[in-house]
C-alpha cells in the first residue's frame, strides 16, 4: 500500500496524484553511454600499445592496473547513480486530498510533507530545458511557518499547480460561513 493511502485521515479523499517522469533518468543514461564509450576507447588504446623501444618492456601492465582501477571506480559510481535515480523514480508519491497536500520520496531515507490546505502559502515550479521538452519539473510547496519541500521530476507541474490552487480555492469557499 502506498504512503499516501496509509496516511489518510478519516473522511479524507484523494483528489489527484502526480507521477514522476521517467525522463529524469535521461542525463544518467547519457552519462552511462559516454562512460562506456570512454572505457571502450581506453581499453582499445591499452590493447594496441607497443613495447617501449628503449627498454624493450611493456608499460602495459602499469596502464592496465590504472585502467582497471578507473573502470571499477567509474562502474561503482554509475551503479550508485542508477540506484539513486531508480529509487527516486519509484518511491516518490505526490497527492492532493480534500484536506491536505501529501508528498513522500525515498526508500530508506524518507522525506515527506503533509501540509493542510489552509497552510499552503505558495507552489513554485522550476523547469529547465529538458523539463520543458519532456514536461516535468520541480514542484516546491511552501507552507506558513517556513515549511518548504521540493519534489523533482513531477509530470506536468503547471497543471499540478493549477489543480492545487483550484482545490485550495474550493476548500476555502467551503470553510467560509454563509
Amino acid at each position: 500500500m502506498s504512503y499516501v493511502k496509509e496516511n489518510l485521515l478519516p473522511n479524507e479523499k484523494i483528489l489527484f496524484t502526480a507521477k514522476v517522469n521517467p525522463a529524469i533518468a535521461l542525463p544518467l543514461a547519457f552519462a552511462v553511454f559516454f562512460t562506456c564509450v570512454l572505457l571502450g576507447l581506453l581499453w582499445y588504446w591499452i590493447s594496441r600499445m607497443q613495447p617501449d623501444p628503449v627498454s624493450g618492456t611493456f608499460m602495459k601492465s602499469f596502464y592496465t592496473i590504472i585502467f582497471s582501477f578507473f573502470t571499477i571506480l567509474l562502474s561503482f559510481a554509475m551503479i550508485g547513480a542508477i540506484i539513486r535515480t531508480m529509487i527516486s523514480l519509484f518511491t516518490t508519491e505526490f497527492a492532493v486530498t480534500n484536506r491536505r497536500v501529501i508528498a513522500k520520496t525515498g526508500l530508506i531515507k524518507r522525506r515527506s510533507l503533509e501540509l493542510f490546505l489552509e497552510k499552503v502559502e505558495s507552489i513554485n515550479i522550476r523547469q529547465d530545458l529538458m523539463g520543458r521538452i519532456f514536461n516535468f519539473g520541480i514542484v516546491t510547496v511552501t507552507g506558513t511557518g517556513g515549511t518548504k519541500e521540493s519534489f523533482r521530476g513531477i509530470v506536468d507541474p503547471l497543471a499540478i499547480r493549477k489543480k492545487i490552487n483550484q482545490v485550495i480555492e474550493t476548500y476555502i469557499r467551503q470553510q467560509k460561513p454563509q
